[in-house]
């Protein structure tokens, strides 16, 4: 979803990618999407600020029912008092779901392979930190009647086609820092009860998973630097050297750059990657890091997957936005 785009197609696109996961979500964005009065109200926030999932998340904050019709949504929005407002400009959507690491580990298995020493992962736009465990789950993957299964932990579950480089073991991680605008403390209730908030109102295996996550962070709380990615990621990387192989990674992140600053994280990463720093494993909208999506070409995902993972600018496999499903590219 693009976030830089009309608002009426920004909703009607989020509608889309919620249907036949949240109901709820699906019929508010399409209701929002052909009503003038409320894309009023949206059009007083900053732009990415009026993000459907930041929207939604302030509404329910603030007592909205989820799932519930679009009528209570409307009626809240525009009899607002200034306390949903002042949610969304405080707050981001840090949805920090730990669910994309099933899709995400072969991708470091690979970049494992070239080192014999532990990863030293590096997460962009960590949020609270929950991606940067891979270690600590058992990953159950499944497709045309095989599965595979690995590691220990709670279970991380994900469809699959292609011929996916299911890895022999769990990468052994030496070093986990993050870096993100607001990071979130795993032991800072509000915060996580605001991560609980941003998953959608049907998803309950989501918000349990979440939990557990947390559980599995705050006992051993990840290294997280306060600061914009494009300043602080080389410093970060070159501190990361010192505990193993680098790698830097990130999912569903740089959508909320600016397209200028798209270009000037690529052109970071390529730089890095080519002098060795490090690996770069990108999880992105298909529109969002153009160069890696056209290494691609014309494959049509088999599953539900709308993003595109990439290894060091490279495509190796389409993706769902949380982890479900992965389709490794031949």
């Amino acid at each position: 979803m693009e976030l830089f785009g009309d608002l009426v197609e920004q909703y009607a696109e989020f509608a889309g990618h919620a249907a036949g996961e949240s109901p709820c979500f699906e019929a508010w964005a399409r209701g929002v999407a052909g009503d003038e009065a409320v894309l009023a109200w949206l059009t007083r926030l900053p732009r990415l600020k009026q993000q459907p999932n930041l929207v939604f998340a302030a509404a329910r904050w603030h007592g909205v029912p989820a799932p519930g019709s679009y009528a209570g949504l409307r009626r809240a929005l525009l009899a607002d008092d200034g306390a949903i407002e002042a949610t969304i400009l405080a707050r981001s959507t840090q949805t920090n779901e730990v669910g994309r690491l099933a899709t995400l580990l072969p991708a470091f298995a690979i970049a494992a392979r070239d080192a014999a020493e532990p990863l030293a992962l590096v997460e962009v736009g960590a949020s609270a930190g929950l991606c940067l465990y891979p270690d600590r789950y058992r990953y159950r993957w499944h497709g045309d009647g095989k599965e595979h299964a690995l590691g220990s932990g709670p279970e991380l579950a994900c469809e699959v086609a292609g011929p996916v480089p299911v890895p022999a073991a769990v990468p052994t991680v030496g070093w986990r820092a993050g870096i993100d605008l607001h990071p979130l403390s795993v032991r800072d209730p509000d915060a996580t009860a605001w991560l609980e908030t941003l998953v959608w109102p049907e998803q309950e295996d989501r918000r349990e998973r979440l939990r557990r996550a947390v559980e599995v962070a705050a006992a051993e709380p990840a290294y997280l630097v306060q600061g914009d990615l494009l300043d602080e990621l080389p410093a970060l990387v070159e501190e990361a050297q010192a505990f193993g192989r680098v790698v830097v990674f990130h999912s569903a992140v740089v959508v909320y750059l600016e397209p200028a600053e798209r270009r000037r994280f690529t052109d970071l990463m390529t730089g890095l990657v080519a002098s060795g720093a490090c690996h770069w494993v990108s999880n992105e909208g298909r529109r969002v890091l153009p160069d890696v999506t056209a290494t691609a070409g014309d494959v049509t995902p088999l599953l539900d997957c709308e993003f595109v993972l990439g290894l060091d600018g490279q495509a190796h496999a389409f993706t769902h936005g949380h982890g479900r499903a992965l389709h490794w590219l031949g």
